[in-house]
């Protein structure tokens, strides 16, 4: 069987050479077994079915106990039944789909699997591939030992060949006449010399799952929390030492709590994700993190988080159990509601404000308050537009997988976020004007300057926008950005003038 793999350094498979055909030639009476999660696809379909349930039916979590008590095969069962599988995003082998491919020219193809039926069958049903399907069904949970036992009453010992990636398929490969590893998890690999007869599917390098779930908790986006140091920054001059401590805490906290939402996130996302040019390489979408390792960690994060939070005060807290309120209906509802999404985003970035202010014990400006919401109202609007152009430029549709937006949406939305951040501009000219700023600063007039340097970024957010040239967050996007560094500089400069000189 080695002489039938052709590898390359990317992992894509050529066809095979005409010795190592005439070769499987001779094998056409034995079938190439082909297991499914984690070696066809790079995910688990159970742990996918169960994501996508709790998306569309959260309350039904409660009936896992009930349902556990049918045995694995039951579970699985009433799951499919319940939680139909889109199979056509799933995150495929694609090296091992055209070796199959090849090999189908002169073998049967089967896929065999411990998942239920229904699942097995979907996916069987999208590739066109498999001449038989063989899955979990009635009471008999099809893995380890029962899968090993059914193929033989089918084919006899040593009348297969099998592909599969886990511990649990050694009983499989002890049966087998050949065994191909393909996706090896680390039981497997520990075994992996004790199997007769094993081949390894050449595959590209992987990153490491750690340096994978690291990516998961997306810790580039922590930028967005540094807004949790603005009320600080606005009384640093009276601030206590303590006032210093308690806003890395609310930093740290915020951001552990952050990045559990952004789990939730991306498991909810999953079959949209895929559907995205760049949001199919999150880890969860591209299967490089299991499902379930995501499952785990976020009621770990909650917990740190809200641990933590305790530690500043029950006013932080309590301004963190709103933000996670707010984030899970944005998770579940309100990020499909167009426009009503956008408020929220605004309104989770001004919730950062609120909980500096709540930490170091301090009552906000109403000018800071309403100055945020319409800048923030602005970047959010600048999220949808950018999404949408880039959406454009693919071939999956004219709107964004996952959200009510079209591209006739783009008019509207470039309108409605300029306007949103000319507002912001308006109320930093009232606040310039007012008797707060007069008592604070010797020469408030020098605080207008800031003005057209606030314009002039909405409108290079606008204009880069419109360029495809802003991905993802526009917050991260305009602290990564020269211009807008040299701008947020400028701006405090003047406002330590207009505060320090004679």
């Amino acid at each position: 069987m080695t002489d039938a793999f052709v590898s390359s350094s990317d992992a894509v498979f050529t066809p095979l050479p005409v010795e190592a055909v005439e070769t499987a030639s001779t094998e056409s009476d034995i079938p190439l077994v082909v297991d499914m999660d984690g070696t066809l696809i790079e995910s688990d379909t159970l742990f996918e079915g169960l994501v996508q349930l709790w998306k569309k039916k959260p309350l039904y979590g409660l009936m896992f106990p009930l349902w556990l008590l049918r045995g694995r095969a039951g579970f699985k069962k009433v799951l499919a039944d319940t939680s139909p599988l889109d199979a056509g995003p799933l995150p495929y082998n694609r090296a091992l789909i055209e070796h199959l491919r090849v090999a189908k020219e002169t073998r049967s193809i089967i896929l065999c699997t411990a998942a239920d039926r229904r699942y097995a069958n979907a996916v069987a049903q999208h590739l066109s591939l498999f001449d038989d399907v063989i899955a979990t069904e009635g009471t008999v949970n099809l893995k380890s030992a029962a899968k090993a036992q059914e193929l033989v009453s089918r084919y006899g010992k040593g009348g297969f060949d099998y592909a599969g990636n886990d511990g649990a398929d050694v009983a499989v490969f002890s049966e087998a006449r050949r065994a191909l590893v393909v996706n090896a998890t680390a039981s497997l690999e520990r075994k992996f010399t004790s199997i007769p007869n094993a081949d390894r599917f050449p595959e590209a390098p992987r990153k490491s799952e750690l340096s994978e779930l690291w990516r998961a908790l997306r810790p580039q986006q922590w930028v967005k929390n540094l807004l949790v140091f603005v009320p600080l920054l606005a009384v640093v001059s009276n601030a206590r030492p303590s006032a210093f401590i308690f806003a890395m805490l609310a930093f740290v906290a915020f951001s552990v709590i952050a990045s559990s939402v952004y789990l939730l996130n991306d498991l909810m996302d999953l079959p949209s994700d895929r559907r995205h040019p760049r949001k199919r390489l999150r880890p969860f979408a591209a299967g490089t993190v299991p499902i379930q390792n995501g499952i785990l960690l976020i009621p770990l994060l909650l917990v740190s988080g809200f641990a933590i939070s305790l530690t500043i005060s029950p006013l932080f807290a309590g301004v963190m159990v709103l933000y996670a309120i707010l984030t899970l209906l944005y998770s579940f509802l309100l990020k499909r509601i167009p426009l009503l999404d956008t408020l929220v985003l605004a309104g989770l970035y001004t919730l950062r404000i609120l909980a500096g202010a709540a930490a170091i014990a301090v009552v906000p400006s109403v000018w800071l308050l309403s100055f945020s919401m319409f800048l923030f109202l602005s970047l959010a609007l600048a999220k949808r537009h950018s999404e949408l152009m880039e959406m454009q430029d693919t071939l999956t549709g004219h709107g964004i997988p996952g959200r009510e937006y079209r591209s006739e949406d783009l008019v509207i939305l470039i309108s409605q976020g300029s306007a949103s951040g000319y507002s912001a501009v308006l109320v930093l000219a009232l606040y310039i004007n007012s008797d707060a700023v007069r008592l604070q600063y010797r020469h408030p007039e020098v605080i207008w300057l800031i003005c057209p340097l606030v314009l002039y970024w909405i409108n290079k957010l606008w204009l880069n926008s419109q360029r495809r040239q802003i991905y993802d967050e526009p917050i991260v996007w305009a602290i990564q950005n020269r211009v807008s560094r040299g701008i947020a500089l400028l701006s405090v400069a003047l406002l330590l003038l207009a505060r320090w000189l004679p």
